[in-house]
């Protein structure tokens, strides 16, 4: 059963820390899943956070921290001493976490805690995930796995694995390597239980070598793509020798989509940088102004565009009317397309692709539409009785800036990502105000030359 965090619980526990009974928050903290007493913890004072904290087993503690949002994890880890860490935290938890949680930390304090590692290959496997650059495969792999070589027989596998297991959380694949290391392929379970005809065969002859890995500097997108692909739980890492290193987890793979659908959604919204409600207002400030002030200049130029064009208005105020509607439907049609395009771009379904046959079937479906919108405003305008100008006026330039927004919401994803800019930026504000300053232009040119062929 799921727990539920409710007030009184909250409130239980709070009393518990400041009347000092460790037994009692103990008792209250005993039969909940880490993930539920880093939620709790979550939601306490610094001062409570890391007394509830250090109540806990360091097995537990170790999840716990694993679990806790960032901001209040950087807070525990600085509440910590290099000795606490390195004892009560990395010992207990897996190279790739371990290699998170060091990464957090300051230099000065990375060193001091390497040093008091006591497990030489654990401080090896540690200072080496720690050089690969955040964002590929190396940052992202575990160390821990299970491995056997091709020229052993299936009972020295056996042996081996049950040692090997030991260090292993969850077995998902058993990985079969030569003398040198090099990956050849991975062990079936059912093959070694089932189809060796004895225990002197080599495991040589019951491998399957059909096997996906990835490089350590593979980019962590083409790892998730990689692993959707192929509905794979887990991919080996191998260096440029083909050496197997490291594996990834699908558990580590679903926290690096979650970070970049957040990422892509605050992009789209027009927040630059990776903030939530707890940020302090400055922060916030600084994540949100730049594209508000990019805004506020597209508002400025559009407010330019309508003067320009004062004269029209004059001729026919009531043109005014319709130019909410033409600057909301160039923005929406504008983000409509380049959602599309980012979300093929990021589940790789765009690779290949030629970039005229996108353009075009993008277009078909633009004329489409902007012709049923078209004629559905000019029936409007009929009904209402506006004057031909102004309904030849709205509809052709409703026709036209549906093409120009479609085409624009296209083609800036795709620029984006070959200039290697997170294309999901083209869905936010950026593209909507391009479009809103496009639509208005279009809508007083077309307004000119009615006016003119309808006096």
């Amino acid at each position: 059963m799921s727990f539920e965090l409710t007030k009184p619980f909250l409130e239980s526990i709070r009393e518990g820390v400041a009347d000092g009974r460790d037994s009692v928050v103990q008792e209250l903290l005993s039969e909940l899943h880490p993930a539920d007493i880093a939620a709790i913890i979550d939601r306490l004072s610094d001062e409570e956070a890391v007394y509830v904290f250090r109540l806990l087993e360091a097995e537990e503690a170790a999840d716990v921290l694993l679990d806790l949002d960032d901001d209040t994890r950087e807070d525990m880890l600085a509440s910590l001493t290099s000795k606490e860490i390195a004892e009560d935290v990395l010992e207990h938890i897996d190279s790739d976490d371990a290699a998170d949680v060091m990464s957090e930390l300051p230099e000065e304090k990375q060193r001091e805690v390497i040093a008091l590692l006591e497990d030489q290959e654990q401080r090896e496997d540690l200072e080496e995930l720690l050089t690969y650059p955040e964002g590929t495969a190396g940052a992202l792999m575990a160390k821990e796995l299970v491995q056997v070589r091709t020229d052993w027989s299936v009972a020295r596998a056996i042996v081996e694995m049950r040692r090997q297991a030991k260090e292993v959380d969850d077995v998902y694949t058993v990985y079969v390597v030569d003398r040198e290391d090099r990956l050849e392929g991975v062990l079936p379970l059912k093959e070694l239980l089932f189809s060796s005809e004895s225990t002197r065969t080599l495991i040589k002859h019951i491998c399957d070598t059909d096997v996906v890995s990835v490089k350590a500097d593979t980019d962590v997108e083409e790892v998730v793509s990689l692993m959707k692909k192929y509905d794979a739980v887990v991919l080996p890492v191998v260096d440029d020798l083909d050496r197997l290193i490291g594996r990834i987890t699908v558990d580590d793979v679903m926290d690096v989509m979650t970070e970049e659908a957040t990422e892509d959604y605050q992009l789209a919204s027009g927040i630059s940088e990776d903030v939530d409600a707890t940020d302090s207002p400055i922060v916030q400030l600084r994540a949100r102004l730049p594209w508000l002030l990019i805004g506020l200049a597209g508002g400025i130029l559009s407010s330019q565009v309508i003067a320009q064009y004062e004269e029209a208005l004059r001729i026919d105020p009531t043109m005014a009317f319709f130019m909410p509607l033409i600057a909301a439907t160039a923005g929406n049609v504008g983000v409509q397309s380049s959602a599309i395009v980012v979300q093929g771009l990021a589940a790789g379904t765009l690779d290949g692709v030629n970039l005229f046959a996108r353009l075009w079937k993008e277009l078909r479906v633009a004329v489409l539409t902007a012709l049923i919108c078209g004629v559905l405003i000019f029936l409007v305008n009929l009904a209402l009785q506006q004057s031909q100008a102004l309904s030849y006026t709205v509809s052709i330039a409703l026709f036209t800036v549906i093409l120009t927004a479609a085409m624009f919401g296209t083609l800036i994803p795709l620029l984006l990502e070959q200039l290697k800019i997170d294309p999901a930026m083209a869905t936010g504000p950026f593209v909507t105000t391009l479009n809103d300053i496009s639509g208005l232009l279009t809508y007083f040119t077309v307004a000119h030359l009615m006016y003119e062929v309808f006096p």
